[in-house]
């Protein structure tokens, strides 16, 4: 699937669904391999607190999904509300969650509920250029960097090793293997830059192919 660079969220820098005891906050910058670039809405996590469950979504709207990258906690409901004047038919082979929701207008029966942490890629049937991602976190100290590429996260001392190591998955829709995210260990201590070789920003413009003619109208 071709993949797109639409992000809301863009502003947030840390996500807070629990509330544990924190030990240390780890500043943190995502750059371009030429160590200058900022990355925006790449996703950082680190250690495993839990966090409780919540309810979110994910619209269709002018054939594309918003927002097109969904940071929630294991366990949370999404539910896909179609607010086009097409049908859509969404779903997902990844092995952290896999669904389909076959051909509907306005809203699915039911809410789908991500159980699993990882990385799920969502698709439409219908409409080929669209594509989305939800990332399921299993930690609280979870966000997504800014247009400056910045993050700030509030650590629990659970996540600093006995070496004073933190690991942190980092995660962008544009990694070659945007099927996991990369594993990189950093020091607490200090403020931490990492580089992302990433695959280039698509700009193709999708037209309508004959198949989404036939579905444009309800």
């Amino acid at each position: 699937m071709q993949r797109s660079t639409v992000f809301v969220w863009t502003a947030l820098s840390i996500s807070a669904w629990a509330a544990p005891s924190f030990a240390t906050s780890l500043d943190i910058r995502v750059v371009l391999e030429d160590g200058q670039t900022p990355v925006p809405g790449a996703v950082v996590q680190a250690g495993n607190t839990p966090a409780e469950p919540t309810k979110a979504e994910i619209a269709q709207k002018d054939r594309a999904f918003h927002p097109q990258v969904l940071v929630i906690p294991v366990g949370s409901s999404v539910d896909f509300p179609n607010r086009d004047n097409t049908q859509h038919h969404v779903y997902s082979f990844s092995p952290a969650k896999t669904f389909n929701i076959a051909l509907y207008a306005d809203r699915p029966e039911a809410p789908i509920v991500f159980d699993k942490p990882g990385i799920v890629e969502i698709g439409c049937n219908i409409h080929d250029h669209m594509t989305g991602f939800v990332v399921v976190a299993d930690s609280a100290a979870v966000g997504r960097t800014d247009e400056q590429g910045m993050l700030s996260l509030d650590l629990e001392a659970s996540a600093v090793t006995g070496n004073s190591i933190v690991e942190l998955q980092v995660w962008h829709p544009r990694l070659a293997d945007n099927t996991r995210p990369l594993i990189r260990e950093v020091a607490p201590d200090k403020a931490v830059t990492i580089a992302l070789k990433l695959l280039p920003a698509p700009t193709e413009e999708h037209p309508l192919d004959r198949l989404q003619q036939r579905f444009r109208d309800l």
